[in-house]
């Protein structure tokens, strides 16, 4: 077998042109060797005087006669083997012009005989006889007029074996192209997944096979090569931002420490004030440029239990948040990102509103449907894709420093429900506010894409 696929050639196109040739070569065979053992040429037992052979084989005998009766013996034994055939004289018939054109019957036996038999033969009209038929002369005062084919004899003739040609030829040339698709885009198929998979699994450092076509495997030298060099970005990026928050948090810690003995009130409150905020946007900033949703595991979790439980975080410092949904609803998540996800959409309500509910209910295909509704101004429709961008904010006319946002929430939010495969929608809460809809994907139904590793 190793040896067969090292016969193969390697190039995509070449497969595709020799499965294409073979199968043809393979039809052709096929039909050929059907035709000779199950298909003879007609008779005059078929019924009707169409073959070619059988008139041959009637006028070389005609020409051996030396009587007209010992003629008329052999037409007489022609017809009731099934040949029509009549003797008549020349000065009956009215030839055509020569141009005429010739039945198309009466033309295939006629270039059948000529070819074959080296018979002249031609189509005329005649006032006695059998009608309008195909003549042979014999001599010079007689030919012999054979009953024309009719062209659905010949038809049917002609028909089943070009109708066997067509349908061989099909059946070899779809098994071929079925087998070609299995055999060259298999490959193909296990480097898209492969591919796919990439940043969605902790196991995804491993290298993509590079069995099959050439073409196929140098595109999966590039692609593990651009793999590697992304990994490597990755892990420089992460190593900036540790080295970020260390040499950021210490001189902050420091500020805050030296702001706590200041003897003014109202100045000690604003420098520690805006020491809070600049924490707060460099711990939003981080959490957003941290590679850690696509290395968290799947787990079964109560989902449930997990909103309620990010409602009584805030519930606990004084916001009106509650929980309205079913009290058990087991699902397949990623739990830290999505409690993350929907704490940030949580906090954005509370920013613009007075109360905020959160509800959960399956919806259609099977997917969990998350649904934050605040009762706050809401986001004009033009806006609606832009809040997502980092560090977007839609309420520009707000003093600095009366908000605690940074315009990274729904970013992480939305990066949070892709990474599971699913969606994030603004929609409008009447009479006034905003619906923040996230829509979790069924992972049995989702595929490796959104399911990932499950512990």
């Amino acid at each position: 077998m190793r040896i067969l696929a090292r016969l193969l050639p390697r190039s995509i196109a070449v497969q595709i042109t020799g499965i294409f040739a073979v199968s043809v070569l393979l039809g052709i065979g096929l039909t050929s060797a059907i035709l000779f053992l199950f298909f003879r040429e007609p008779d005059a037992r078929d019924g009707d005087s169409l073959s070619a052979a059988g008139i041959g084989k009637v006028i070389q005998i005609a020409q051996t006669a030396q009587t007209l009766e010992e003629l008329d013996q052999i037409l007489d034994v022609a017809r009731r083997a099934g040949f029509v055939a009549v003797r008549l004289p020349l000065a009956e018939f009215t030839a055509r012009p020569e141009d005429a054109p010739m039945p198309i019957a009466a033309g295939v036996i006629a270039f059948q005989l000529r070819m074959l038999w080296g018979i002249e033969a031609r189509s005329a009209d005649f006032e006695s006889g059998i009608g309008n038929g195909l003549i042979v002369q014999i001599d010079d005062r007689s030919a012999l007029v054979f009953a024309a084919p009719t062209l659905s004899s010949l038809g049917l003739f002609i028909l089943r074996p070009t109708v066997l040609i067509i349908i061989t030829m099909l059946v070899f040339v779809v098994c071929m192209s079925v087998y070609a698709v299995r055999w060259i885009t298999a490959p193909l198929s296990a480097l898209g997944r492969a591919a796919e998979s990439f940043g969605h699994s902790p196991d995804d450092d491993r290298l993509i096979d590079r069995r099959g076509p050439r073409e196929i495997g140098q595109v999966a030298d590039a692609l593990n090569d651009m793999r590697t060099r992304i990994r490597a970005l990755i892990d420089d990026r992460t190593r900036m931002l540790a080295a970020i928050s260390h040499d950021l948090r210490t001189p902050l810690t420091r500020l805050r420490l030296r702001a706590e003995r200041i003897g003014d009130a109202e100045l000690r409150e604003g420098i520690l004030h805006e020491v809070v905020r600049i924490s707060s946007m460099l711990d939003e900033t981080l959490e957003y440029l941290r590679p850690g949703t696509g290395e968290e595991r799947m787990a079964r979790v109560d989902l449930s239990s997990l909103l309620q439980t990010v409602c009584t975080e805030f519930g606990d410092v004084g916001h009106d948040v509650a929980y309205a949904g079913p009290a058990r609803l087991a699902w397949i998540c990623r739990p830290n990102a999505l409690a993350r996800a929907v704490s940030n959409v949580v906090d954005n309500g509370v920013q613009h509103g007075s109360a905020v509910r959160v509800g959960l209910r399956l919806g259609a295909g099977g997917m969990a449907e998350i649904e934050v509704a605040d009762n706050g101004p809401g986001i004009p429709a033009p806006l609606r894709e832009k809040v997502f961008d980092p560090f977007f904010k839609g309420d520009h006319s707000r003093p600095a420093g009366t908000g605690r946002g940074f315009g990274l929430g729904l970013s992480i939010a939305r990066d949070a429900v892709r990474g599971h495969g699913g969606r994030i929608e603004l929609l409008d809460c009447l009479p006034h506010g905003l619906i923040v809809r996230l829509s979790l994907p069924d992972p049995a139904r989702a595929g490796p894409r959104a399911v990932g590793n499950i512990s």
